[in-house]
């Protein structure tokens, strides 16, 4: 199963940005997707193949979140 993760945009450049994963900072490329900075997308492989709303982005982090914290218990 494949799974995309949500993170926010700090800072582009050119076809890459660098993104924040609850407070992992990764690059990652962009080029597929229109982004700006403070938008929220959804990242595959190192890939953005969707942006999200802010609030659904923030959702998507609290559950996985939620879903890390269940499996250390």
């Amino acid at each position: 199963m494949c799974v995309a993760y949500p993170g926010k945009v700090l800072h582009l450049d050119g076809r890459h940005a660098q993104v924040d994963f609850s407070g992992n900072i990764v690059k990652v490329n962009v080029s597929m997707v229109p982004v700006q900075v403070g938008d929220y997308v959804l990242v595959h492989a190192g890939m953005a193949i969707q942006k999200v709303e802010r609030e659904e982005g923030r959702q998507w982090q609290e559950l996985f979140r939620e879903i890390g914290e269940a499996a250390d218990d």
